[in-house]
């Protein structure tokens, strides 16, 4: 399969939802927005880190400028089917990503530096030097959401629901399951939305009817604060 790149530039904004704000929001977006082709789907996110976990750690000091690489695919990955490396950016709330479409095979040779997943380009650069730069990237933790993407019919916006997300630290592997531990508590939602440029008035009067506000919230952050504190808790017993 030849590999794919595509870059992104936007604002990601984040907002945890009450099971009664998320009815809300499906209702009040109805017409200005559609399920986009993956429509509904369970995506897997296995990020990969340093031993230390100088990745999270430093991005749970929320400095100005923070950066994180993973692996995704789109349902369970099987046989040849494509997985997309993301090295994703993130400085003074402008997120850039670059994401290649390859192989999961392809991927984890990557890693192990047996190969690199595209010879040439400026985007191609970057993954290897990020890889290169933190040298030992191992697989440190798979995010599961079951996630509804939606685009704005005849605009720029893209919103994402993510129901029931988990996380795991062993059997980390795109193929294995698509179990996990949760991460919010049973009918609660993440809704971010993906802009260019300012927010447009149509979607701000909807969240601001809704009660709906913008928060700060790291999927494999908190999963990683929830093992550390499993940690202690079972030094101390």
């Amino acid at each position: 399969m030849a590999n794919v790149i595509s870059v992104m530039q936007r604002y990601e904004l984040k907002y945890l939802l009450t099971p009664q704000q998320l009815e809300f929001l499906k209702g009040a977006i109805r017409g200005r927005m559609e399920l986009d082709c993956y429509g509904r789907c369970p995506i897997l996110s296995l990020y990969y880190d340093t031993p230390d976990y100088r990745l999270i750690r430093n991005s749970l000091e929320k400095p100005p400028f923070k950066e994180k690489i993973r692996l995704r695919s789109y349902g369970l990955a099987r046989g040849s089917s494509p997985v997309y490396l993301e090295l994703k950016r993130k400085a003074k709330g402008l997120v850039y990503k670059r994401r290649v479409a390859t192989k999961k095979e392809d991927a984890e040779s990557f890693f192990q530096r047996k190969s690199d997943l595209c010879a040439e380009g400026q985007i191609a650069k970057e993954i290897s030097y990020f890889r290169d730069f933190y040298q030992n990237l191992v697989p440190a933790c798979l995010i599961i959401v079951d996630r509804e993407a939606y685009y704005e019919v005849g605009g720029e916006v893209r919103l994402t629901i993510d129901t029931n997300p988990r996380y795991r630290v062993d059997h980390l592997d795109l193929s294995t399951s698509l179990d996990g531990t949760p991460l919010l508590e049973e009918g609660g939602a993440i809704v971010e939305i993906k802009i260019p440029g300012a927010m447009p008035l149509w979607l701000s009067h909807i969240l601001s009817e809704g009660g709906i506000y913008k928060t700060s919230f790291s999927k494999y952050g908190h999963a990683y604060v929830e093992q550390v504190e499993k940690l202690r808790r079972a030094e101390r017993a």
